[in-house]
């Protein structure tokens, strides 16, 4: 049975946080044992999601907006 539900949800939230309109979450996918963050700002539909070394989870949790920058990760629009 946890087979079966591993593979339905392979993502487990490690981390969340809310403020102001904007999510942060910090995931990590069990089959695959990578981490990544996912970031959505209800206020204007954006979100970005960028993937997270070990050593680099909890900055890049922490510090999502540096990171993306630094990255040059361009957020998406909905609607």
């Amino acid at each position: 049975m946890a087979d079966t539900l591993t593979k339905r949800q392979p993502y487990r939230e490690l981390a969340h946080r809310e403020n102001d309109g904007v999510e942060v979450v910090l995931f990590w996918h069990q089959l695959t044992d990578e981490l990544m963050v996912r970031v959505s700002d209800e206020r204007n539909g954006a979100w970005f999601e960028l993937a997270a070394e070990r050593h680099q989870a909890l900055d890049v949790f922490n510090h999502p907006y540096a990171h993306a920058a630094f990255r040059g990760v361009p957020d998406h629009r909905s609607g």
